[in-house]
């Protein structure tokens, strides 16, 4: 359904970025509109507990959390609409959000559809994400101290996460399909004279064998000999590429070659009134603390914006 009316601001994504900047939106008294495709939290939904976000000294149930920062929104007034964003039209001074159904009007943009991980289709892995199967070893390192568990992946962030999960971990074993890692020499380095850390190259994973209690072990796949071995393992971090959601951004914003959108520090991008926020951006780090501090800097730019090009 195609509006006339015209939004101050709307926020694409509902996760931790998203609903902060709705938070802060909503508080300056515009007329704020988040869409959100499926439910509020965004990569927050498939964890099953946070363990490294500030005022939570025992730890917080992910889900949990989605509630409290998406009702928290919610109490000062911020609407929202269960949509599709197929693409955007920034060609006027005034933006359009082009959904499966319809059109929506804004002043500015505040994108925060997220990134997503690549998933290994490996069988069991979306049964086990979040007991067990993780994609963020910051996240989840704690839960696994003194167990064993796989690292997928060879390149920087895989070695680079691996080296930090020893710091938690009995053993971390690093699974990789090809037979030399492509992390950078240095940190192979560091990892190859870590003892915590031992190597499976040229090996591929079948099945990520588990249950309700969570990850029991690995079926893995040597690429050589197509010999099959179980690997005894509590924990499996995959490491093996991220997406950033980013299908319906048009070529006028600015992206680095990934996808990833470049914004300057006051989350603008290359369009005016259309700002970024959370895991969508190129940045260095991906965690629900920066997600949060993006969508508020967003928000309070995108509404300053708004006050310089709109007010009467």
């Amino acid at each position: 359904m195609t509006e006339n009316k015209v939004h101050d601001m709307v926020i694409i994504g509902g996760g931790p970025a998203g609903l902060t900047a709705g938070l802060y939106a909503a508080r300056s008294r515009i007329d704020v509109l988040l869409l959100e495709q499926m439910g509020f939290g965004g990569q927050l939904l498939t964890y099953e507990r946070v363990d490294n976000y500030p005022g939570f000294p025992e730890g917080v149930g992910a889900f949990g959390l989605a509630e409290l920062i998406s009702a928290q929104a919610l109490r000062f007034g911020l609407q929202t609409r269960n949509a599709e964003v197929l693409g955007l039209d920034l060609g006027g001074k005034i933006k359009k959000i082009i959904l499966s159904n319809g059109e929506i009007n804004a002043r500015t943009i505040v994108i925060a559809s997220g990134a997503s991980p690549n998933r290994l289709g490996a069988r069991g892995e979306i049964e086990l994400t979040g007991r067990g199967v993780s994609y963020c070893a910051v996240c989840d390192a704690p839960f696994f101290r003194n167990q064993e568990v796989a690292v997928v992946g060879g390149g920087d962030t895989a070695v680079e996460e691996a080296l930090y999960l020893t710091k938690f971990a009995a053993k971390v074993h690093v699974v990789h399909r090809r037979e030399r890692l492509r992390a950078t020499p240095v940190i192979q380095e560091k990892a190859f004279q870590n003892e915590k850390i031992s190597f499976i190259l040229c090996n591929v994973v079948e099945e990520i064998k588990g249950g309700p209690e969570g990850v029991r072990g690995l079926l893995l796949r040597d690429r050589r000999s197509s010999e099959e071995a179980e690997l005894p393992v509590t924990g499996v971090f995959v490491f093996v590429g991220i997406k950033p959601n980013s299908g319906f951004v048009p070529s006028e914003i600015q992206c680095d070659s990934q996808g990833f959108i470049l914004t300057d520090q006051e989350m603008a991008t290359s369009v005016p009134g259309v700002f970024a926020a959370g895991d969508i951006r190129c940045k260095q780090l991906r965690q629900i603390v920066t997600s949060v501090g993006d969508g508020a800097t967003a928000a309070f730019n995108a509404t300053h914006y708004l006050e310089e090009h709109f007010s009467e």
